[in-house]
Formats: C-alpha cells, sequence, structure tokens
C-alpha cells in the first residue's frame, strides 16, 4: 500500500487551503519507513504533539538547503508543510462484473497492466509511478479497461499528477470517464487545456448542454471522484483524496444502473506541439496520517549517497512556540471576528500597559503608528504608567491626574499617513476603557493636520458620554447620547461605530443623536484630553482603532465581557474562543455535554496552557487534527457507554502481534482528591474501601468550574472511575496492512473504540472493549504497523436505569458527571 508525502513547498502551515503540494512519495525510504507517534500515553495524560520522522533519498541534492540547484530552492527550509498519507489500493475479488471501487493501479511497475488496461492505444506509459497518455497533434490516446465493471453503488477516484498545456493547439483535452455500452454515453471529467477549465458532464453523444464548468485549480481538484450511491450520481473534487465537494449532482442515468462499463483516460490535440497527461493512484482510498511542518533538513553522506532524515511535528509546535496571550480583553481587541458581510481590522491598538517609568505608549498592530507621548499642558499635573488596570486582566493602566481642566499631562501621537489615508476609505471605529470621577472631560481625540476633520469622544458636564464632530472644518456638532452619568468611579467599555453612527457602553446600545458620518484623513491622535484641553481625570485603557467597511459596532461591544474573561460560557465555546486567538479558524467540536468554566482573563500564560486548563477542568480530550490545520476538543460525554455499533473495527487475539499486556498494577489508581477552583472551597473527596485495602492514593485537582458543586462532581468522577482500576490492555500492536479491515483501522483515532476477541483462556475475560489513546505507527513497503496505546472502555460507563448492562449494582452503577 503506497505511503504518500507531499511537501507545501512556499506555503504556510496555517493556510493550508492555498499550499500547492508536490509529491515527494518516491524519494521515502520504506525500508526505514515512515513513523508517526499521536495522542497521549494514557487516558490521564495530556496529549503530546504528534510527530513524524522519515529518510528522504537526497541523490540530486534537491533536498539540500540553500541548495539553488533545487527545484524546490528556496522552499527547502524548516517549518515547511508536510502531510503524509496511507493510500490503499482496492483488492479485486469475487467474479465479474466487479465494482468499479475494486479497480486500482498504482501504476508504479513501469509497465502498463494488460489485465486491467487491455483496450490502451495511442502510445501510453508508465513514468516515474504515474500513467503518461501522450497528447500528439491529430491523434488520441488513452488507457482503458475491460467491460467487467459496475458504476452503480460504487465509486472510483484518481488523484491529477500533471495536466497538459494548449502549446498553440486549437483543441486539447485530457478526460476521466466512465464509459456505457452506447458510444457517446459517458460521464466524467473532461480538462481544457485551452481555457483551464475542468468540466463535469454526463455526455450523450458525445455531448452535454447541461454540464457544469470550473475554472480548474491545482489545490481544490487535485483528486477527482465519480460516485454513484442511491440513485444519485456525484462528480467530487478533492484536494487531498479525504475531504471531498460534489461539483455536480444528477440522478442515476439509466445506463449505470443496468449496464457493465468501461474507465477511460483518453487525451488527444488538433495541433500545437506534443505533451501529456499523468494520473496516479487510480481507485485509492486515502487516509491522512500526518499533517504539520518540518522541523529540520539535516543531509548526510556515505560516500557520495545522501539523504535527508527529517522530523516533523503537528500544528502544537506553532502553538508552543506562540507569546504569552494577553488578557482575553486584549486578545477580543485583536482577533474580534465581525460580522458576515462586513470587514474589519484593527488599525492600531494602544495597551495602555507599560510599566511605571514609561513616557509613551506604543501600539502592537498598525503599520507606521507612532507612539503616543506623554505632553505637558501648563503646569502640574501627573501621567502615571503601570498603576491597576481593569479588573481581572492582569493588566495595568496609566492614571491622568490633571492639575485642572487645563494644566497637566496626556498623550499626542501621529497615527501615520497609512492610517490617514486608510480613514478616507474605510470607517474608523474607536473602543477603549475608562475610569473617572470628574465630568466634562475628553477621553479622546482624532484631527488631520488642519484640523478639517475632527472626531472627540468626551464626557459632558452630566458625564453622559459625547460624539463630537466635523468634516468641513466648521465649529464641532456634539451628538450626545443616552449613556448616562459614566464619571460614577468604575470602569466602562465605550465604543463609538462610526458607519452606524451609535455608541455601545459596557456592551449595550445606547440611543442619541450622533451625526459623525465620515473622519477621512485623520492622523493626529489625543488621549486624555483634546488639544490642550479639557483633560481627562482617572484611568485610560485598552484604546483600540477600528476600519471597517460598515456597521460592526455590536461585534466589538462584546468584548465588554471580556473583564470578567467570559466566565459562565461553555467549555466548547472557550476552546473556539482561544482557538481564535491562536489563529485557528474554527475547531471540531465532538460530544455534548460542555459546562461552564471560568475566567482565564490575565495576561501571561501560553495558548497551549490555557487550552489544556479546559482540557483538564471537564476531563475533554484536545488534540491537533491529522489532515489539515485545525484543532478537535472532544466532550467527556463522547466516551460514555461505548456499545458496539460504535466501535471502529475489532480484532481477534490471534491477529494481534506480540506484545499484548494485560496490566493489573497501581499506576493509575487514585482514591484521594484534593480539588479546588479559582476563589472557590478546597474540598477533599474520598473512597473509604480503596484507601482501607490499598492506602491512600491522594491527587491534587485544580479545576476552572464556577460552582464548588461542579469540583466535587469532578474530583468524584476521578475518583469513582480509578479507585480500583479493572485490569486493562495498555497496548495493542496490529499490522494493519494484512487485516481484511484495513481502512476500519486507519479510521481508528483518540477515544475510538475497539474490542480484543478470543483472548487465551488465562485472560480474566474472554473479550475486552479498549479506548485509543494514542498511537505509534511505522509505515514501510507492504506494512502498516501499529501499536495502539489503550485504556479500558468500560472505565467511562455510567448508570442508565433498568438497562441490563449499564445499571449492575457494584459495577456499573456510576454517576454521570
Amino acid at each position: 500500500m503506497p505511503v504518500l508525502v507531499e511537501m507545501g513547498w512556499g506555503g504556510q502551515v496555517q493556510t493550508p487551503e492555498e499550499i500547492l503540494w508536490t509529491d515527494i512519495s518516491r524519494r521515502v525510504d520504506l525500508m526505514q519507513g515512515v513513523t508517526i507517534t499521536r495522542g497521549a500515553s494514557d487516558e490521564l495524560s495530556e496529549i503530546q504533539p504528534g510527530t513524524a520522522t522519515l529518510t528522504l533519498d537526497n541523490a540530486d541534492g534537491a533536498l539540500t538547503p540553500g541548495n539553488p540547484s533545487s527545484p524546490f530552492a528556496p522552499y527547502v527550509r524548516r517549518n515547511a508543510p508536510i502531510r503524509i498519507s496511507q493510500a490503499v489500493m482496492p483488492v479485486q475479488s469475487g467474479a465479474a462484473p466487479y465494482p468499479v471501487s475494486m479497480l486500482g493501479d498504482t501504476f508504479d511497475d513501469g509497465v502498463v497492466d494488460l489485465v486491467l488496461w487491455p483496450a490502451s492505444y495511442g502510445g501510453v506509459t508508465e513514468v516515474d509511478g504515474r500513467a503518461r497518455i501522450p497528447l500528439v497533434p491529430g491523434s488520441s490516446a488513452s488507457y482503458q479497461s475491460a467491460r467487467t465493471w459496475v458504476l452503480a453503488g460504487s465509486q472510483i477516484a484518481v488523484k491529477v499528477a500533471k495536466l497538459p498545456a494548449a502549446n498553440g493547439s486549437s483543441a486539447a483535452a485530457a478526460r476521466f470517464m466512465v464509459n456505457a455500452t452506447t458510444s457517446g454515453t459517458r460521464a466524467g471529467f473532461t480538462y481544457n487545456a485551452l481555457t483551464g477549465t475542468l468540466r463535469c458532464v454526463s455526455e450523450v453523444g458525445f455531448s452535454d448542454g447541461a454540464g457544469v464548468t470550473l475554472t480548474y485549480s491545482s489545490i481544490d481538484h487535485l483528486w477527482l471522484r465519480l460516485r454513484e450511491a442511491s440513485g444519485v450520481l456525484r462528480w467530487e473534487t478533492s484536494p487531498d483524496g479525504w475531504d471531498w465537494t460534489a461539483r455536480r449532482t444528477l440522478a442515476t442515468p439509466a445506463w449505470v444502473a443496468t449496464g457493465q462499463v468501461v474507465v477511460d483516460l483518453p487525451a488527444s490535440r488538433t495541433g500545437g506541439t506534443a505533451d501529456y497527461v499523468e494520473w496516479d493512484l487510480l481507485g485509492a482510498q486515502v487516509r491522512p496520517r500526518f499533517y504539520g511542518m518540518v522541523n529540520e533538513w539535516p543531509v548526510q553522506w556515505e560516500g557520495l549517497l545522501s539523504s535527508v532524515y527529517i522530523s516533523a511535528t503537528d500544528l502544537f509546535k506553532r502553538l508552543n512556540r506562540q507569546p504569552p496571550l494577553r488578557s482575553m480583553l486584549g486578545m477580543e481587541v485583536l482577533t474580534r471576528d465581525t460580522t458576515t458581510g462586513r470587514f474589519s481590522f484593527p488599525a492600531a491598538y494602544f495597551p495602555l500597559a507599560e510599566p511605571v517609568e514609561s513616557a509613551a505608549a506604543g501600539s502592537v498592530v498598525g503599520a507606521g503608528i507612532g507612539a503616543l507621548a506623554s505632553t505637558q499642558v501648563g503646569s502640574g499635573g501627573a501621567l502615571v504608567f503601570g498603576e491597576d488596570g481593569v479588573p481581572e486582566t492582569g493588566e495595568t493602566a496609566p492614571t491622568f491626574t490633571p492639575a485642572s481642566a487645563t494644566a497637566g499631562r496626556y498623550l499626542v501621537g501621529d497615527l501615520g499617513p497609512q492610517m490617514a489615508a486608510d480613514a478616507t476609505t474605510w470607517a474608523i471605529n474607536v473602543q477603549v476603557w475608562i475610569k473617572t470621577s470628574t465630568a466634562g472631560r475628553a477621553i479622546l481625540g482624532l484631527s488631520d493636520p488642519l484640523r478639517t476633520s475632527q472626531l472627540v469622544l468626551s464626557l459632558n458636564g452630566s458625564g453622559v458620554l459625547t460624539v463630537e464632530s466635523t468634516q468641513d472644518g466648521t465649529a464641532l456638532v456634539v451628538g450626545t447620547s443616552s449613556s448616562g452619568n459614566l464619571a460614577d468611579g468604575a470602569w466602562h467599555h465605550v465604543v463609538y461605530d462610526g458607519s452606524g453612527k451609535r455608541v455601545y457602553v459596557d456592551g449595550a446600545s445606547v440611543s442619541g443623536t450622533l451625526l459623525a458620518t465620515s473622519s477621512p484623513d485623520l492622523r493626529t491622535i489625543y488621549v486624555g484630553g483634546y488639544r490642550s484641553a479639557r483633560l481627562f481625570s482617572g484611568q485610560i485603557a485598552h484604546l483600540s482603532l477600528h476600519l471597517a467597511n460598515g456597521p460592526v459596532g455590536s461585534v466589538y461591544a462584546v468584548t465588554s465581557d471580556a473583564r470578567t474573561g467570559f466566565s459562565g460560557e461553555s467549555s466548547d465555546w472557550r476552546v473556539e474562543r482561544l482557538a481564535r486567538y491562536a489563529g485557528l479558524d474554527s475547531v471540531t467540536v465532538l460530544g455534548n455535554t460542555f459546562d461552564p468554566i471560568a475566567s482565564q482573563g490575565p495576561a501571561g500564560t501560553s495558548i497551549v496552557a490555557r487550552l489544556q486548563e479546559v482540557e483538564t477542568t471537564e476531563s475533554g480530550k484536545l488534540y491537533a487534527e491529522r489532515d489539515y490545520y485545525g484543532l478537535a476538543y472532544q466532550s467527556r460525554d463522547l466516551r460514555y457507554n461505548p456499545s458496539a455499533d460504535a466501535e471502529t473495527f475489532a480484532i481477534a487475539y490471534a491477529d494481534v502481534e506480540p506484545g499484548i499486556q494485560l496490566a493489573d498494577d497501581d499506576q493509575k489508581l487514585c482514591n484521594q482528591v484534593e480539588a479546588s477552583r479559582p476563589n472557590g472551597a478546597t474540598q477533599i473527596v474520598t473512597d473509604a474501601p480503596s484507601v482501607a485495602e490499598f492506602g491512600a492514593y491522594e491527587q491534587q485537582l485544580n479545576v476552572l468550574k464556577t460552582s464548588d458543586a461542579a469540583v466535587t462532581d469532578a474530583a468524584s468522577w476521578l475518583v469513582f472511575r480509578y479507585a480500583d482500576p479493572d485490569p486493562e490492555l495498555r497496548e495493542v500492536p496490529i499490522e494493519a496492512a494484512t487485516m481484511p479491515e484495513f481502512l476500519d483501522i486507519l479510521d481508528a483515532d483518540i477515544s475510538s473504540y475497539f474490542t480484543v476477541y478470543d483472548l487465551p483462556a488465562q485472560s480474566s475475560a474472554l473479550e475486552m472493549r479498549v479506548t485509543v489513546e494514542g498511537y505509534t505507527e511505522t509505515i514501510k513497503e507492504q506494512s502498516h504497523l501499529i501499536q495502539f496505546r489503550t485504556s479500558a472502555s468500560a472505565r467511562d460507563s455510567i448508570w442508565i436505569l433498568d438497562d441490563p448492562d449499564y445499571s449492575v449494582l457494584g459495577s456499573t452503577t456510576r454517576l454521570a458527571y
């Protein structure tokens, strides 16, 4: 079974949708094999970053970093994206007619298989593991099978290895077709080299006026598949042979359901210069094994032979490299998504969290944004950085203490020419946190150099938020909101939406007449006053300017909830929020039980540490996907009461490789837990019978629960499961390539179940169901050895009233958590 190793030269691992993959599978040393490690050692351990190691042939120097003659230069470098898959080829069995899914060819032996392709013509060959079909002017060629296949209820896929160019011809095409018995009646894909289009066709008389035409993408259409199921014929494409997108669907034509078909790969051109098309891995079913980045390219020599032994790590490498997070409030400012149909971005963000000795504040985003310099007006007054900021953020803020409204210090800065130009095109939005007991002062202001355009956020004499603006150099027009008195000595979050002409205070929209519509050419910014007057008395923090193409104030208003670290939101939402902070677009959430989680508001911890806090708090599982740059988060209930229907596969003990063991020790024993939560009680949960029999096995449990009762539940769940663990299989080695259930075995991932049955008579049970916690696999020529690390599935069973399996007194009466 071929291993498929692809490099994303020049791409970024975090943007797989933009990577043009290069197949380097023929360079892989399959004598040493490809080794991949994934998951955790057991269910109580943290899941580790996934890794892959493999040796590549470098005889031509193409994989030597810095080699300018390499066809991959200059992209042979650290952190290059890599993905590894297993291409499982079909096995033909039974008697004709065969399902077309049994037709498979790797094209690796250098000889056209005349049993599979007896009707081939036109000089087709196999070159470098690919089927090559020439496009010679004035003639045609094809790989063509015998008429022994059936498409109904089946499928056939192929990988595009190389497509032809137009080369001066008036017509040049390559096709992947399934032909009916009637000439010209067929279905499949046609690539037009002149237009660069891929057409999904169901032809009669060699024509289909309703065909679906796509602009060919070498990324999205790398794999093509024709599939029939339940009366529907589907044309599908895939970037990796695993994740398919339907490009056309059609009620199954009658000839598909009634006749035997030919698989045809024809190509032709009318003129110009000869060229060819290449196909690969026809009929393969792909199973992704690893997605990550190469850590290094160490070149080594033995005489004149050269090889590269590389290691790669999944997305946790990138996550672990990220700097400590800002507070959740700060991260919301930087990453808050906008509503559908809107586009916005932070053009400047001044956290104002500089240390006490600072005399200026800087923006952490934006090009050409100048620092906010402490500026004296009149005499007296003070501006001190590094004082207590917005509560629960762990970040400081400056305190403005003017001697009067016209004497003291405030901040002045130059937003730069780019910001000024952008503000002419985009609407400006402002969000800021304030704390004051003094009304009648300006929070901040912006203006162009000539003060033709001005925008000021201020508090009037009653402490009510106002927006003052002009776009033509005339006097400022004051718009008064209905915010109520904000000069009350408390922190308030203020958002000004320049497009919607609205303001939001502490997350809620407040009404008022706001006349500001646009603010072109804004460049100078004043913070803590405006133009040497109305100096602010109090604190200002987390000032950000956002440019947008429509109303987005309601989106930024949500940042108000970050003051409490979003305490009480469900754990799945928290994981998705943290993933956004890490630059991940989405998280695959599995399961249904997601409890409220406490604040993780303060700055200073890493993204991985925060994710693992959630994982531990909820007894869930968090890991990197193995087919793309993404996270998966499983709730604990995904493992409740595993049934035979949920099993990925079952395997006889006789089919397991040597090395399986039945473990019964105190490695996981836990009968006393001291549990706590932030600002909550410390509680102890004990299983007295277990302590009496084995002695105390203590464990500390610190979780981000929102109530003491939830802490007790979490501690009880741990003690219930491990006060007296039953014997279990902790490792199950399987030579998957020899198993009829090869595909099912490859589908097994973290938290999958399988059963080992017909255990030896000396075993405590004749069969045991286990849960996958992780695995190490080694892929070699005709070998795929997977060493599954497992736990006892029964440990996650919970009580169900009157159920024959899950209400057995003293055995399966464990209450759910």
